[in-house]
């Protein structure tokens, strides 16, 4: 995966203020894949500011001249075996040179953190055949399918008021205020997600800070429920996807092994509905993995929604 790039272009870290740049490139690269650009302004803003992501090192920008061409980035959570990754550019040569240097970067951190190897991950849109078609050429393969998961808010079932009623036995905890509560959220996602594909367990300092700086996102907008005053299922909304699609997103569901079977996450989802439809949202939205140990998909087909975007995961094995 070696690339030489012509004498006019230029790569350096990316900044907060090369935002709109990003932006511009990704909008650039979706729109005519997806129909729409699928990121905003806020998003590349959230990317480069990151906790924990380092432009010096992780991120690439890529100019012809004055105009840039393309841009890619690295990033891992926790312990870094698992590392996330894309690229935008139009530029097949700047593709491959991106691609080599996000690579050679990935076994660099392999080192960095006494790993023999790290597994690197690319999510593309299914329509994306291309760009799939070269990531299988160099090496990389799918891994698993996300579909990102839609309801619209149009019938008289999605009013406020038919908000379902609080399973028996249930106390709804709105909002984490303080760092107790806070505390709890974190637990409950790491013992809900550990083990699914592509969750990294974090520190509570490290989730903490990724979630104060994702714009979008309100502490007002997690939701816990609580059984005989345990915890057991959380519901963790955000604005992701307000300004481009005006729909409430649901970031993160979940409900501990030993209280499935109670209907608590058709609640969650349900409730969610009725918030955001009371809000004047159009629809909500989520992402699911198809081979989701849980019935997840199964229960979100269960009440109404539908698949409205497809995406891959491709991995690559990378050696330190």
């Amino acid at each position: 995966m070696t690339a030489v790039l012509p004498e006019t272009v230029t790569v350096r870290p990316p900044a907060r203020e090369d935002a709109e740049a990003v932006l511009a490139l990704v909008s650039a690269y979706n729109t005519p894949i997806v129909g729409f650009a699928d990121y905003t302004l806020d998003d590349a803003v959230d990317a480069l500011t990151e906790p924990g992501f380092v432009p010096e090192t992780d991120g690439w920008l890529v100019f012809d001249g004055e105009t840039p061409v393309g841009y890619g980035w690295i990033f891992g959570k926790g312990d870094r075996h698992l590392l996330d990754t894309d690229l935008f550019t139009a530029d097949p040569a700047v593709e491959t040179y991106l691609l080599g240097r996000i690579t050679r970067r990935a076994g660099e951190i392999a080192r960095e953190h006494g790993h023999s190897s790290v597994q690197l991950d690319a999510v593309v849109y299914r329509a994306d055949e291309t760009r799939g078609r070269r990531l299988s050429d160099d090496g990389f393969a799918r891994a698993t399918t996300f579909h990102r998961m839609r309801v619209d808010h149009t019938s008289a079932v999605d009013s406020p008021a038919d908000a379902p009623v609080v399973p028996e036995g249930v106390t709804v905890r709105r909002g984490a205020p303080d760092e107790a509560s806070r505390r709890t959220a974190h637990a409950l996602v790491t013992a809900c997600f550990q083990g699914q594909f592509g969750f990294t367990p974090r520190t509570f300092e490290e989730w903490h800070a990724a979630h104060e700086n994702h714009s979008a996102f309100d502490w007002s907008q997690l939701t816990v429920l609580e059984l005989d005053g345990q915890p057991v299922a959380l519901r963790e909304a955000n604005d992701q996807y307000l300004e481009d699609e005006n729909c409430g997103h649901i970031g993160r569901l979940c409900v501990l092994a030993e209280a499935r079977g109670r209907g608590l996450a058709k609640f969650l989802l349900r409730e969610q509905f009725a918030l955001d439809a009371a809000a004047g949202r159009v629809g909500t939205v989520l992402h699911v993995d198809t081979n989701n140990p849980t019935p997840a998909l199964g229960l979100y087909l269960g009440v109404g929604m539908r698949a409205s975007l497809v995406l891959d995961v491709w991995r690559l094995e990378v050696a330190a």
